[in-house]
């Protein structure tokens, strides 16, 4: 696609560069109207480059500040300047990131990392353009007018920056193809200026061109008004940098592109005509009642309108739609659209607080005891406002008194241990143990990335066993897997005691157990190895409910032919995951097992 005036840069060669300098060039004309920028890339010369491109295209002298992952409140926020207070001997506040970027910049990097509470802090700043503080015993309050660089150097689809974060920010670009051999030269900085300057000029949107783009918004399954906001923007921007007063569909184009696209659910249809249209009136209908109805002119009128209006409506979408490149479509994931960018920490356990490692979380106040850090300057910042009452008003060294002190906080993630509980009962269980074989290799295939380790019980006949331990080795988990028997009873009582005695001891390890039983409930061997479907059944029963007590997380695939009251009431009593597979593939239960737990956790 091209358009006059020679956007792009002349001497760039792949599509996705020429989309980039756009997007920086739209960015620059209106930073903090557009949010920002979520670039998804590994770090290299692409990536430094458009950076380059971004402070090139912005004013001299506008601020452009980094907040690295992990910065602490005082620093992004604000609060006490430690130094200058202990020079002074009185309380100086300290203008935080977030302030001191205001009208400018602030660069994200590994934002894929970044959580919800330290998302916060931004999302703040970009709802309302300033930041309001009161800490260390003084209130703030600054403009924070900014717009965000968020680098999301993740590696798979459930590595993203936070989906708050990413839904306030207009423009998504990917670069992780694209090479730095196809690097061009940047349009002149003055352009992007002339447009600044130019934008509050630019006319709002036609009634007709809003109601296109909330058209394709549907057909691509975008329901957010804020996304629909963004795009506006992108296409006054757009318009702006065109030399034009008012948005063209053209410009439309180029936010549906840049906007719509990457975020985009479902695939558009292909043709404006596949658009409802109302039917106008059959003459042969009775006319109302002549002292309410309108005239017979009146009602054709109207029908005339209204069919104008609907053929303007279908122009402008096809017009949208024909300003599009070919293929615009083509590389947008529409099967992780539905993803939970949030979790980011797919094979990892729950978050556990740590005395001295992981990573840190701030301060709490507290005695020291063995094991604890103490944090200086948090401590130092909380003695600081006390010391003309603790001082008389005389200058002398600063007193630090027990309730100042700050302790570090940290907290880091435990491995998870995910256990799979199989019944190797009955004539189907080869079938059974086949599927949790092909399970448990895909899990294990992932464990190198994902630090969870996998185990394997069976139980058939009077009893259960462990046939794989924790493991995250391949080879081991295959040898072990290799042949597994199967046929007689099924005791399940004495699979669930078996998970519940490995997932303490994984617990014991500081491991988050996950426990995975396949089963279809019939249990009829009691605790005392005795047949009998009824205290089989009794005996399974309570100890399902020890699963609930022990408060470990549980996932119950039902492998009855047909569904069963046996398998949702045991998963009731363990307070467990419900599924009914009957034909489970060892890919889809891999694809199950890792959704439910993530819900879990």
């Amino acid at each position: 696609m091209s358009f006059s005036g020679s956007t792009y840069p002349a001497q760039a060669g792949s599509p996705q560069w020429e989309d980039a300098v756009l997007a920086a060039q739209l960015f620059c004309i209106d930073p903090f109207g557009l949010g920002g920028l979520v670039v998804r890339s590994g770090p290299g010369p692409v990536r430094d480059a458009l950076i380059d491109l971004v402070r090139s295209l912005l004013p001299e002298g506008t601020p452009v500040r980094r907040a690295p992952l992990g910065v602490t409140d005082d620093r992004l926020l604000g609060g006490l300047d430690l130094a200058a207070s202990l020079a002074s001997g009185r309380p100086v506040a300290e203008r935080g990131i977030l302030a001191s970027a205001h009208g400018g910049v602030v660069i994200l990097p590994m934002a894929e990392r970044m959580d919800a509470a330290a998302a916060a802090r931004f999302l703040g700043a970009l709802d309302c353009g300033r930041i309001d503080v009161e800490r260390d015993g003084m209130t703030l309050s600054a403009p924070a007018q900014i717009g965000l660089i968020v680098l999301d150097e993740g590696l798979g689809a459930d590595e993203q920056a936070p989906p708050a974060l990413q839904d306030r920010l207009a423009l998504h670009l990917d670069l992780n193809s694209v090479p730095a051999r196809t690097l061009g030269a940047a349009a002149a900085p003055g352009r992007v200026g002339a447009a600044r300057e130019r934008l509050a000029a630019v006319a709002p949107a036609q009634d007709d061109l809003l109601e296109g783009l909330c058209v394709i918004a549907e057909e691509l399954g975008l329901v957010s008004a804020r996304t629909l906001l963004l795009a506006l923007r992108v296409a006054c921007a757009h318009a702006a940098l065109q030399r034009q007063d008012a948005i063209t569909a053209e410009d439309a184009a180029v936010a549906v592109r840049l906007v719509f696209a990457p975020r985009a659910r479902s695939l558009p249809r292909g043709e404006a005509g596949d658009q409802p249209r109302a039917e106008p009136s059959s003459p042969e209908e009775p006319a109302p009642e002549a002292d309410h109805a309108p005239s017979q002119d009146r009602r054709e009128q109207d029908e005339t309108n209204q069919n104008q209006k609907e053929m303007s409506l279908e122009m402008m979408v096809e017009a949208i739609r024909a300003a599009l490149p070919d293929g615009v479509f083509d590389q947008v994931d529409f099967g992780s659209a539905g993803r939970n960018a949030g979790a980011r920490g797919r094979g990892s356990g729950a978050p556990v607080r740590a005395a001295a490692r992981g990573r840190p979380t701030g301060s709490r106040a507290g005695a020291l005891r063995s094991g604890d850090r103490l944090n200086l300057p948090d401590t130092l910042r909380a003695a600081v406002p006390w010391q003309k009452l603790r001082s008389g008003g005389s200058a002398g060294p600063i007193q630090v008194r027990s309730q100042d002190f700050r302790v570090r906080r940290f907290a880091q993630r435990q491995e998870a241990t995910t256990i799979f509980v199989v019944d190797a009962s009955g004539s189907s269980a080869f079938q059974r143990l086949a599927e949790a074989k092909g399970a448990v290799e895909l899990l294990l295939a992932k464990a190198y990335v994902t630090r969870t380790r996998v185990a394997l019980i069976a139980f058939r006949g009077k009893g259960a066993e462990v046939l794989l331990n924790p493991t995250r080795s391949l080879t081991r988990a295959k040898r072990q897997l290799a042949e597994l028997p199967g046929g007689g009873g099924t005791p399940l009582v004495a699979g669930i005691e078996a998970g519940l005695v490995l997932a303490a001891a994984e617990k014991a390890k500081s491991r988050t157990p996950l426990l995975v039983f396949l089963t279809d409930g019939r249990a009829n061997v009691g605790r005392d190895g005795a047949p009998g479907r009824a205290g089989a059944d009794a005996d399974a029963l309570a100890a399902a409910r020890r699963v609930r007590e022990a408060g470990v997380g549980a996932v119950f695939i039902d492998t009855s032919p047909r569904p069963q009251p046996d398998g949702s009431r045991f998963a009731a009593a363990m307070g467990a995951s419900y599924a009914l597979l009957p034909y489970v593939r060892g890919a889809d239960l891999d694809g199950l097992v890792t959704r439910l737990a993530e819900q879990r956790r």
